[in-house]
């Protein structure tokens, strides 16, 4: 295809879509484009995950997709985005999620169970038609109805005083008082920490007075084998496994997450309904040690799915990448080489650190340097320059990202992402670097951190130094957006790692960097 004009209305309509592209939203399964071969195959299959990338690796559409062929099959599912419950506490934050769950399975009961095939409203959801016919409707609707109940009664758990101290005044017989005050000691069922108080005689009836103390983590702990009955009822209607999302673990408070783990993994087990959860993986906590454990432990629990595409897997990136880019391009009628340089591609690859969201993103903002510089002797396509001025316009998202992300952390990480930033640009001049591996240092979990914040890239799982034997190290490429339009004024020296011959020139003992 001949180089198109980028003020064209099919270049404006490619921006719109990238735009729209960058959103994780349900539209999104209609371009779905699997990152590794297997992932989907992995997400639908009857065992718990945990799905481990970065922010804009794919995470939720994955998830989005899984639930969408899970609907297309009449198969329960349940999708909750955890992000709304960021800065919750626990217990409020469990309950908050519960009636998210609630909602969401409400929801497929009342349409993706029962709609007919004719109900486009419904299936233009998922892009496509159901593949098989709808369920029960009077007993799917006998379900939400006892659904609404919990949730009402959830509604009203959330809104109430954790740790109140309650009293309650009820008349019985003189026999029952005496049996009362005889077992006061144990608490009544759905009544932690109940007290006797006073009594007082009145004829043949006494009034008694009860005090308790109001604990939601153990009303909600004591409601497990109720909520596992309804799901048993939800699977049993469906007569197929169902799954159970949740997205995005690492927008609640780190200290709650395993709390939260936990009491949804003890919901779903042996319920033939799957819990998957998204999350990035040096943000999170999904497991604790103790008597007893809380959580779920990776290898035992659940399994883990990697979605990160680093840039060790360089070929593989540029393919994947590329990929996405064709399938939106071509709504367009554009192909990607009508407007980009193969020397953009590659620097595109680079600056996005093989992360999808960034690719597009850094792709439309090239877009637009491209076009607001014109024609030049470097022609009309958007060329390297362009990658590099549009990613440094990017820095700013990943900036802003980080302080969404890193909550507490976020002065600790911009601390040793300074260090690292100064070791590359003003000590070495270079724009990779080595750290030990698996060092027992805070500034190495931080750097890890730091790639899945996207600020650092993984380029090498394993380097060796040609003057430090025995150990082992990684290399990382600090982010294009660090040093792009400088390299002139700094002298800085460029590493092509994806190149053949490129591993000699990582081994320099020079560019091993030292955490803090």
């Amino acid at each position: 295809m001949a180089d198109i004009d980028l003020n064209s209305e099919q270049v404006y309509r490619l921006q719109d879509s990238l735009t729209e592209a960058v959103r994780a939203t349900e539209e999104g399964v209609q371009r779905f484009v699997e990152p590794a071969s297997g992932t989907l195959r992995m997400a639908l299959s009857r065992r718990p995950h945990l799905v481990f990338g970065r922010r804009g690796s794919g995470k939720t559409s994955l998830l989005r997709k899984a639930i969408a062929e899970h609907n297309l099959d009449r198969r329960p599912s349940a999708f909750v985005d955890l992000e709304p419950f960021k800065g919750h506490t626990y217990p409020d934050v469990l309950i908050s999620v519960l009636i998210e769950f609630f909602r969401s399975l409400k929801l497929w009961l009342d349409e993706a169970a029962v709609a007919r095939k004719n109900q486009t409203k419904v299936w233009r959801r998922w892009f496509s038609t159901p593949r098989k016919g709808p369920l029960a409707k009077a007993s799917a609707q006998a379900i939400s109805a006892e659904i609404e109940v919990v949730l009402t009664d959830l509604e009203r758990l959330l809104h109430e005083q954790d740790d109140a101290e309650i009293e309650r005044r009820m008349q019985m017989s003189t026999k029952e008082a005496v049996e009362a005050k005889a077992s006061a000691t144990v608490p009544a069922p759905g009544s932690p920490g109940i007290s006797a108080g006073a009594s007082a005689e009145q004829g043949q009836t006494e009034e008694m007075l009860e005090k308790l103390r109001r604990s939601k983590a153990n009303y909600l702990h004591r409601k497990i084998l109720e909520y596992q009955r309804l799901l048993k009822r939800v699977v049993d209607l469906a007569d197929a496994d169902g799954l159970l999302i949740l997205d995005d673990l690492y927008y609640i408070r780190r200290s709650d997450q395993p709390l939260v783990v936990d009491y949804f993994h003890r919901l779903a087990k042996n319920q033939r309904l799957w819990l998957k959860i998204g999350t990035i993986r040096h943000r999170s906590s999904w497991y604790v040690r103790g008597d007893p454990a809380v959580g779920a432990k990776l290898g035992d629990d659940a399994d883990a799915i990697n979605l990160d595409i680093t840039l060790e897997k360089y070929r593989t990136a540029k393919t994947f990448l590329t990929k996405i880019l064709t399938e939106i391009a071509a709504d367009s009628d554009l192909t990607p080489s009508a407007f980009l340089t193969d020397g953009a591609v590659d620097r595109l690859v680079l600056a996005s650190g093989g992360v999808a969201r960034d690719f597009l993103s850094i792709t439309n903002k090239a877009i637009s340097v491209a076009r607001e510089r014109g024609e030049t002797f470097r022609g009309t396509k958007v060329n390297t320059e362009d990658v590099n001025q549009a990613c440094g316009e990017h820095e700013g998202t990943k900036r802003e990202e980080l302080s969404n992300d890193a909550g507490s952390d976020q002065a600790v990480l911009i601390d040793e992402f300074e260090r690292v930033r100064a070791f590359c640009l003003d000590e070495k001049k270079v724009n990779c670097f080595l750290v030990e591996k698996d060092l027992p240092k805070d500034g190495y979990r931080q750097i890890q951190e730091l790639v899945d914040l996207r600020l650092l890239h993984l380029v090498k799982s394993r380097v060796t130094v040609r003057d430090r034997r025995g150990k082992i190290y990684e290399a990382y490429l600090l982010d294009l957006s660090q040093y792009t339009g400088e390299r002139k004024k700094r002298d800085m020296s460029m590493i092509d790692f994806w190149k053949t011959g490129a591993e000699d020139e990582l081994r320099r003992g020079a560019l091993v960097y030292e955490p803090s």
